[in-house]
């Protein structure tokens, strides 16, 4: 199916979609590069595979590939 076969519904359901997978990829990469090791669940290396499966890999290290700080 082409871009054009689609409706105007489902181009924007897409659109809304692959915004959404980017900017958890996007916020995902800037974290675990400016992230020390000692903070990170795991190693690094992993993680930086990892966060290139779409959609689960940005959210999974977003939810447990971090150290949390202490209150």
């Amino acid at each position: 199916m082409s871009w054009n076969e689609l409706s105007k519904r489902h181009r924007g359901t897409l659109m809304v979609l692959v915004s959404a997978e980017v900017a958890l990829t996007t916020a995902a990469a800037v974290d675990l590069c400016f992230r020390p090791k000692e903070d990170v669940r795991g190693r690094k290396g992993l993680w930086w595979l990892g966060i290139f499966v779409q959609p689960v890999g940005p959210i999974a290290y977003l939810l447990w590939g971090r150290h949390r700080p202490c209150p």
